[in-house]
């Protein structure tokens, strides 16, 4: 509920979107949109959807995780936590980003709690560029999620895309010597100057592997 809040307020926000405003496009009273933002009730599944919905912000869904009790600690009554969903993209549709976000499709989504401040996407890893023999390693198959409205700044997991090339690549940002690179986690891949040629795409704010 607290991240579904601050998501509604901080969009609100960059919208100019007031509550008397946001009331009227769901059809409801200020007060009613009031007592959500406040907490002082708790809106439905449904109606959080429709708020996103009024936001611009079709592309996310609230979900529910529901967990038994066998997989809660300590025992108790069953736990039912808010999540938000993303799509999983490919590698060819990142790249259509340059212009406009991409067509999913029959989109297939992930969960996860994060909310992102952008038009987020998960994306599966291909190859073992970022599979590093000791410390952070993101193998082939894992999943990343990405925030295209997050600041690239050195040491961030990035997506980038070379504007002569077709394929986007996964790369840490790097700063050595006051140049900027774009490395591999794998040392038996080159590192690659961070050029005006080059756009990052995204940043990676989670990686998920699913046994």
């Amino acid at each position: 509920m607290d991240k579904w809040i601050a998501l509604v307020r901080a969009n609100m926000k960059d919208r100019k979107v007031t509550q008397d405003k946001l009331a009227e496009r769901l059809g409801m009273s200020q007060g009613g949109v009031g007592h959500w933002l406040n907490k002082r009730r708790v809106p439905s599944l449904a109606d959080m959807n429709r708020v996103l919905e009024a936001l611009g912000l079709g592309s996310l869904e609230v979900a529910l995780d529901i967990r038994r009790k066998a997989d809660a600690l300590p025992v108790g009554p069953q736990h039912y936590n808010p999540y938000f969903r993303y799509p999983v993209s490919d590698w060819k549709g990142v790249c259509e980003l340059r212009e406009e976000r991409p067509a999913y499709g029959a989109a297939r989504f992930e969960l996860t709690d994060y909310h992102a401040q952008g038009e987020a996407y998960w994306l599966p890893v291909v190859g073992d560029a970022m599979t590093a023999p000791s410390g952070l390693s993101i193998g082939a198959g894992m999943m990343i999620l990405v925030d295209p409205a997050i600041d690239a700044e050195p040491g961030k997991l990035v997506v980038a895309q070379w504007a002569y090339s077709p394929q986007a690549t996964f790369r840490q940002l790097r700063e050595e010597s006051g140049q900027l690179y774009l490395v591999p986690l794998n040392p038996t891949y080159p590192k690659r100057l961070f050029s005006d040629d080059c756009r990052i795409l995204g940043v990676v704010v989670q990686a998920t592997a699913k046994f």
